[in-house]
């Protein structure tokens, strides 16, 4: 702590006076003596990637400040904006930048690092030649990821420092999941980020949720009262601050740090008795009132000003924007310095902590607010190139809908081209809000929304806008198709199997392009996703898909065809299935497109896996995890993960299982499209182990809810699976029931034609007929399943139907 050296203190249990002092730099750090600690032994071991999360002001910043301290070596810092242009990788450029001075020879370089080239023009001579660009862009944003951990590579041992990870771009968080699944030795990653409110989520989470063994977190919580009184009592220069004085501060700041800071230091500034109900604020706000107290009227329009612009603002942008001589505007800023509003970062003047920004433009009066918003964005639109997302953002809190469309438009525009779909989605999310917006240019951007690949938004808010705009009958069809293709993509994503898809079902007459209505009849040609539609209508529908590829000439188009045929045979049990399935494994068409490979052994493993070739499986699933691990495409790694646990319930390797399957449904938590399958799995395995009464009433009750659920959302594979397992738990002691439950999987496969899924279920209602002494009761469910299995490829349901004859003989 630095501050003046004439304060006198008392120390004690009663009223205390304190001279002011004026505080500068950071008030001595306190407490996080154990996070510290965990934190200096993880990124001494590299490789590791570590996230430090907590709330605003929670001190994730500090903490990582003083660890950086008393560590060797480079450190690689980048910090991330609330209102960052769509570039790629901005902020682990920033970090790069910063140690590009370590950068080798550029022949000691991986060559791949020279795909850097074009977004680092200013190391265009520290790296290698960009190489030429790849057609495929999944291909050519993964050697991305490959040439930014290249150049970490050169740059290493060292420390990557992240800031503020919960507003990273699409492109830093892909790339983050690449790295935990790919540490770079001698590199510690240290991200900080926001806990995501409850229920919620940010990109940043969601990809290292699915690399939950990659990831160590360290969750930073509120100081505790020992922590405020040591505190307290540095910075009022106390011997030992009163109870009551630590029970006041703790209770009216929340142990939040940057507010127990803040109030500290107004406490050590004006003096008087902290215990005086006017001298402890009780908020943040109440602190920089009492600063903001001497400031005269003209610093104050400055400073509102600067808290428009953000929380580093530009001395120049705000001349201009209040049409004031930069001395003026330097003055002001200087006064609210030592005020204590702002604080020097050796870069120059800035708010100490977003919290504060935002309170001091709160305090702006809402049409003042908007004002300066927009003469911000005036000033802006004469910068080159134009910062089109800050200008959206300007001319939305303006109020100026027009501008900000065009702009939000222009930003997603130029994401598009970048490669960042996930981006454009966002910015062009947004202007469907603009309720003045004419229908012609609704109708446009909801059809580049459509067009944009969303997976890195948030579903919770997109899926209802979609849903508002699909109900406008005024809609134009291919726009209309597009955005239904899109809903019923990210309900299947998020679980709800039936509502997905007939939302693609609805969009697929409006899919006027033949290749891009053929990907979406590919979709609805799987059968184990959905009750309600049988075989011959995923036949069909994968009859019409072939001929809109054949229509498209389209080779992406007609390879998302032949991968779903391959995986339609192998749920019906073809035996030509796996000719099919090899053929394509070895052509140019799905070697070349690594995702749609890794996405294709994966279906195909769960197709095997249904069928009992546990072999073929097994090999099909080393492939895709092999495949998914080379191009870094980790929202199929709870896919590997959810196929490698259902193949070892299914081998009957049953130790540790349930444990490992109940960390899978947790990280499933935030990719819903593997939570039933994965919950129906463990509630699978706690019935096949179950041996006292307590576990039995587990399994019982798991099994219930998977049922539940499945039935909600009409997943017809989970569904007949917990059906058929709840029917065995309960055979021995309720066979009334059993057979209820066997009965009904038994219906649901007729209504889908595939007989061989009914195979555990007929098995059920044979040894309940055996046990009742009337097995010619299972004679007819016994006879239609080995009619169903005739020259079936399905050597689980022959198993079955084996155990069947040996209770009910033909």
């Amino acid at each position: 702590m630095s501050g003046g050296d004439d304060n006198t203190t008392r120390g004690g249990g009663g009223s205390t006076s304190v001279r002011p002092a004026r505080l500068r730099g950071p008030i001595e750090f306190v407490g996080r003596t154990a996070e510290l600690a965990q934190l200096r032994r993880l990124v001494e071991a590299p490789p590791c990637l570590v996230l430090l999360e907590g709330e605003p002001g929670i001190g994730k910043s500090r903490l990582v400040t003083e660890l950086l301290a008393t560590l060797d070596g480079p450190h690689l810092v980048g910090e991330c904006d609330d209102v960052p242009e769509p570039f790629p990788f901005g902020v682990l450029l920033e970090a790069i930048r910063a140690g590009a001075d370590r950068l080798g020879p550029v022949d000691t370089l991986n060559p791949v690092a020279g795909a850097l080239a074009p977004l680092l023009p200013e190391l265009a001579d520290a790296l290698p030649a960009a190489p030429p660009p790849l057609a495929d862009p999944a291909a050519e944003r993964h050697r991305l990821l490959r040439a930014a951990a290249a150049v970490l590579t050169a740059l290493s041992p060292a420390t990557l420092l992240l800031e503020d990870l919960h507003w990273a771009d699409p492109a830093t968080c892909e790339f983050l999941g690449y790295l935990s699944a790919r540490p770079v030795d001698g590199l510690a990653v240290l991200l900080t980020a926001r806990t995501p409110p409850p229920g919620g989520s940010t990109p940043i989470h969601d990809v290292l949720s699915r690399t939950p063994r990659a990831v160590t977190r360290v969750p930073l919580g509120p100081l505790d009262a020992d922590d405020v009184r040591r505190l307290a009592a540095r910075t009022l220069r106390l011997d030992e601050p009163s109870p009551r004085l630590t029970a006041t501060l703790l209770d009216r700041t929340a142990g939040i740090p940057f507010v127990v800071e803040e109030v500290l230091r107004t406490l050590a500034e004006r003096g008087g008795d902290p215990l005086a109900d006017d001298s402890v604020p009780f908020v943040l706000q109440d602190v920089l009132l009492w600063r903001l107290r001497p400031l005269d009227d003209a610093t104050r329009e400055v400073l509102g000003a600067a808290a428009v612009l953000g929380r580093a603002p530009d001395q120049r942008v705000l001349a201009a924007a209040l049409a004031a001589d930069r001395t003026t505007v330097g003055a002001a800023l200087a006064a609210a310095h030592r005020a204590g509003v702002l604080h020097d970062d050796g870069e120059g003047l800035r708010f100490r902590h977003d919290l504060a920004r935002q309170i001091v433009y709160h305090l702006v009066p809402r049409e003042t607010r908007e004002w300066l918003h927009l003469r911000v964005a005036r000033v802006l639109e004469q910068e080159l190139p134009r910062p089109v997302a800050q200008l959206a953002h300007h001319y939305r809190l303006a109020g100026s809908g027009a501008d900000f469309v065009r702009n939000a438009e222009a930003a997603a525009d130029l994401a598009t081209e970048r490669g960042d779909d996930a981006t454009a989605a966002d910015f062009l999310l947004q202007t469907m809000d603009v309720a003045e917006l004419p229908r012609p240019v609704r109708a446009r951007l909801a059809g580049k929304l459509g067009r944009s690949a969303i997976d890195g938004l948030s579903q919770a808010t997109a899926i209802p806008v979609l849903e508002r705009l699909l109900a406008d009958r005024r809609l134009p069809p291919g726009t209309r198709g597009e955005l239904g293709l899109v809903l019923g993509r990210m309900l299947r994503q998020q679980g709800e199997a039936l509502r997905g898809y007939t939302e693609i079902e609805r969009a697929v007459p409006y899919l006027r392009a033949p290749r891009r209505r053929a990907p979406a009849l590919a979709v609805l040609a799987a059968p184990d996703t959905v009750v309600g539609r049988h075989v011959d209508d995923h036949l069909a529908r994968y009859t019409e898909a072939e001929a809109a590829a054949v229509a498209s000439r389209d080779p992406a188009a007609h390879l998302a065809v032949r991968i779903a045929r391959a995986s339609l045979l192998l749920e019906l049990g073809d035996p030509g299935a796996w000719a099919i399935v090899e053929e394509l494994r070895c052509s140019a068409d799905l070697v070349d497109r690594p995702r749609e490979h890794a996405r294709a052994c994966l279906n195909w493993a769960q197709g095997a896996l249904h069928a009992g070739h546990l072999a073929r499986a097994t090999a099909l699933l080393a492939d895709g995890r092999e495949l998914v691990e080379e191009t870094g495409y980790q929202r199929l790694a709870s896919l590997v993960e959810a196929t490698e646990l259902s193949l070892d319930r299914a081998a009957g390797r049953f130790d540790g299982l349930a444990e490992r399957l109940s960390r899978l449904v947790v990280s499933a938590e935030r990719m819903p499209v593997t939570l039933i399958d994965a919950r129906a799995d463990l509630a699978t395995v706690l019935a096949r182990t179950a041996t006292g009464d307590d576990e039995v009433r587990a399994a019982d009750g798991a099994l219930r809810l998977v049922v539940t659920d499945a039935r909600r959302v009409g997943a017809i594979w989970p569904l007949v699976q917990a059906l058929s397992a709840l029917a065995r738990l309960v055979l021995r002691g309720r066979p009334d029931e059993a057979v209820r439950h066997a009965t009904e999987a038994l219906t649901l496969v007729r209504a889908k034609g595939i007989l061989a899924w009914a195979a555990d279920a007929v098995v059920v209602l044979a040894e309940a007929a055996a046990l009742a002494g009337d097995p010619g009761r299972a004679a007819e469910a016994v006879a239609e399943l080995e009619a169903g299995i005739a020259g079936r490829d399905a050597p689980l349901a022959l198993a079955a139907l084996r155990r069947c004859r040996e209770l009910v003989p033909a």
